[in-house]
């Protein structure tokens, strides 16, 4: 059989596979599952054009991989056949253990389980599966071969990944602003000490990419539409949660029949493997028909919820630098006094805060390789203050809440 199959991806063009075990692991439902899971969550309740999966992204990010491992052997360092394919696996198969909604479901079906955690154990599973052929690229995706580099590009402040998705997610929402250029940065790639460095004179992309990424999750992943279709979702779930938990029988999948019915931490997720099988069977679909037969639950908050959802009647949202205690409370007691009972406000009201930081400079810091042949971190460089202003976290609060409790009486509040 022909393996050296090509994939026509409307970012790159033809993306090729590269050998016969990278074909075999994509071919495995491990992978084929990423088809199943949106790039970016619920995204598409603002852009539209956001139906991209998971598993554009993988094969996107192995493409650009490829393309950044070819540019460091053309300056000279040695990268080998295996090394070379492992690093590809390796970044293939890193978003393996995202959830339905890539995150927005993740601490709402788990115990604060990390994708990348689940993307650990799903490699080991592939492992046994070919025979220990992964071994090396797990050893790359969770850090611990012996050249650091291959983690970077993998995992880093400037990594492959991210390359990718900013690039792919500005294309399909239309967000110009998330723009990069991903070819020039690659180019600019180099290796000091087993570490990747970025020549001197991309100094003005990496700033580039820092600012798209700040603008792409104020507009697109941190988008107040999107945070209140994301807290519909997880009250939906929490509600349908706790009415399991009394016995209510709800249709739902197997799959998510699992994970609504027990609490499941990492520990079980490694030591069980009903637990890991159930979770890869776990995708959109499970959640979209799921919602869709509750809109005709018999429990009232249940099916509210879930017909405002399939017909974007999102909670309304308000967005401030503090928490907005003096609203939320007008409002519960709005619906304390319609005959909400004090235990089911949390699921007509919402509230949370949201985080961005687009360049954390207290983690792996990106490096700039001067002329002279020494490396500086990028926010030592006197002439990019915006880059030491990006590394600040920027939070905000939001209160989310169904659109039918907003009374006139309450206008001078949500106007403030």
């Amino acid at each position: 059989m022909n393996k050296k199959k090509i994939f026509n991806d409307p970012i790159y063009g033809f993306i090729n596979i590269q050998s016969d075990l990278i074909y075999d692991i994509i071919e495995t439902p491990y992978f084929q599952r990423l088809r199943r899971i949106k790039q970016t969550g619920l995204a598409d309740f603002v852009y539209p054009g956001a139906n991209h999966t998971r598993f554009h992204h993988a094969l996107g990010a192995m493409h650009l991989m490829g393309r950044a491992l070819d540019n460091l052997r053309e300056k000279g360092h040695s990268i080998s056949i295996k090394e070379y394919e492992a690093a590809l696996i390796a970044i293939l198969l890193h978003d393996t253990g995202h959830g339905p909604f890539s995150h927005t479901l993740e601490h709402t079906l788990l115990n604060k389980v990390s994708h990348e955690s689940i993307s650990l154990l799903v490699m080991q599973a592939l492992n046994k599966q070919f025979n220990d052929k992964l071994t090396l690229a797990i050893r790359i995706f969770s850090n611990q071969y012996e050249r650091p580099f291959f983690h970077q590009l993998v995992s880093s402040q400037l990594d492959i990944d991210r390359l990718d998705y900013l690039k792919r997610d500005s294309f399909f929402t239309g967000v110009s602003e998330g723009s990069i250029g991903s070819d020039r940065i690659i180019k600019l790639f180099d290796i000091v000490d087993d570490k990747i460095v970025v020549e001197e004179k991309g100094i003005y992309s990496v700033e580039n990419f820092l600012s798209a990424r700040r603008l792409m999750y104020w507009q697109v992943y941190l988008h107040k539409t999107g945070i209140a279709a994301d807290a519909m979702l997880k009250n939906i779930l929490l509600r349908a949660k706790s009415l399991i938990s009394t016995k209510i029988e709800l249709s739902v999948s197997e799959p998510l029949k699992y994970f609504l019915t027990n609490q499941v931490d990492f520990d079980q997720l490694n030591s069980n493997a009903d637990t890991l099988f159930n979770f890869i069977q776990l995708d959109d679909y499970d959640i979209w028909a799921a919602i869709k037969g509750w809109c005709s639950s018999d429990d009232e908050i249940l099916s509210t919820l879930s017909v405002a959802f399939i017909n974007r009647k999102l909670y309304k949202i308000k967005l401030s630098n503090q928490p907005q205690t003096t609203l939320k409370l007008s409002l519960e007691k709005q619906l304390l006094e319609r005959g909400v009972k004090q235990e089911d406000l949390s699921y007509y009201i919402m509230e949370g805060s949201i985080s961005n930081e687009a360049y954390m400079a207290h983690n792996q810091k990106i490096q700039l390789l001067k002329k002279d042949g020494s490396v500086a971190d990028i926010e030592k460089t006197a002439d990019l203050p915006n880059i030491k202003a990006m590394s600040k976290i920027v939070t905000k609060y939001y209160l989310c809440w169904m659109k039918e409790l907003t009374l006139p009486l309450m206008e001078p509040l949500l106007n403030e």
